[in-house]
Parts: C-alpha cells; sequence; structure tokens
C-alpha cells in the first residue's frame, strides 16, 4: 500500500474517533473544517483554488461521517483514484494533514515511520521544500540524512535544515513549532527566523 492510501485511512479513523470538534493544527480549523477541505480538495478542485464556497456550502450540509466516508473512499476520476496521481499529489498533503490531527491533541508522539515511507515522503519534500521557502530570503538547504539534499530560498546568507522527511515536511509546510528532530544549523538571528516564518499552507 502507498503512504497517500495509508495515511487516508489513518487519518480517516482518527477524524471518527476525535470527532467533528477536535482541535487541528491548522488555525481556526476543526476536524470537520478539514475534511470539508480535502474532500472539496478532491471531488471539485477548480473551485478549492477559489474558494469553492458552494462546494463547501454543500459538504458541509452531510454529517460528519458521510463526510469521513466520502473522503475514505475517492471516486475513480478523482485526485486520489488513480495510483501514480494519487501518490503525486496526496502523499504530503494526507501525511501532513493526519498530524495536524494527531499532533493538536496532547501528549501525541511523532512517528517513527520505517525507511520506504521516509523515501515516498522525501520524494515529496523537494518540491514542497522549493514552494514552501520561494520566498525565503536566503539560501536554504534542505537535508534529510541518508535520502538527500535540495535547495530553496531566494539565495544570499545559507542555512541547513536537516531531519528526517516526515519532520522535514511538516517544517517546511508551516509546522516548524510541532516538527520533532530537525536542526536549523546557521546564524542565530537567521535560523530564528525561519524557525518562526510563516511558510504555510
Amino acid at each position: 500500500m502507498s503512504l497517500a492510501r495509508a495515511e487516508r485511512a489513518a487519518l480517516c479513523d482518527l477524524l471518527v474517533e476525535v470527532g467533528p470538534q477536535a482541535p487541528t493544527l491548522c488555525e481556526g480549523w476543526t476536524a470537520r473544517d478539514l475534511a470539508v477541505h480535502l474532500v472539496v480538495r478532491e471531488r471539485r478542485p477548480w473551485t478549492a483554488r477559489f474558494g469553492g464556497a458552494r462546494a463547501r456550502a454543500r459538504a458541509e450540509e452531510v454529517s460528519f461521517e458521510e463526510l469521513v466516508a466520502v473522503l475514505r473512499q475517492p471516486p475513480r476520476w478523482s485526485l486520489g483514484g488513480f495510483g501514480w496521481v494519487d501518490r503525486l499529489v496526496n502523499t504530503a498533503e494526507l501525511f501532513i494533514h493526519h498530524e495536524d490531527v494527531r499532533r493538536a491533541r496532547p501528549q501525541w508522539q511523532a512517528r517513527e515511520l520505517p525507511r520506504p515511507q521516509q523515501a515516498q515522503l522525501w520524494r515529496a519534500v523537494k518540491p514542497l521544500a522549493k514552494v514552501g521557502l520561494l520566498r525565503f530570503r536566503a539560501s536554504v538547504a534542505v537535508e534529510a540524512p541518508g535520502f538527500g539534499r535540495v535547495r530553496a530560498g531566494r539565495g544570499g546568507p545559507g542555512l541547513r535544515v536537516v531531519g528526517p522527511p516526515s519532520e522535514l515536511a511538516l517544517f517546511v509546510s508551516g509546522r516548524q513549532r510541532v516538527a520533532r528532530q530537525v536542526r536549523v544549523i546557521g546564524p542565530d538571528a537567521l535560523a530564528e527566523w525561519l524557525s518562526g516564518a510563516d511558510l504555510g499552507w
């Protein structure tokens, strides 16, 4: 099973467990809001990009249980319906949003993912880092020991961000405060700036 499919199943299980009003790391979003976002993104991607008020309103009309059931079984024509497309567009998305729910709970712990799953995440982290750090006014080398390195940022003074792919995915998507085992190496002021910068989506 691909990591995207595994994370989808685990996220849906967790959503059922925590319920619609559970908090997430996405500011202002409950678990229900997150589920609505994912369903609209997958089934109406052309509206999700522009706000998708009508599609969101329709998704919000159904019960939370129905919403999670829809998320669990993507249609064949959707972003999650084709194996390679699912891996390309959903590996990071579903992993990160799964962690958005997990790490908003008390006493959460970082997961130790096996190397094949970390490798899948590293492939997703590389473009994610380039997008997340696009406006950062420094050169940033994002490194996952044993997996590789990608350069991002806009040049200038250099920083290194080192960690496992799973935690780097969270860091470069704007979840720096919950990313574990990530070291930011370089000038202190610049490292502090990056650790608090708005990189998110």
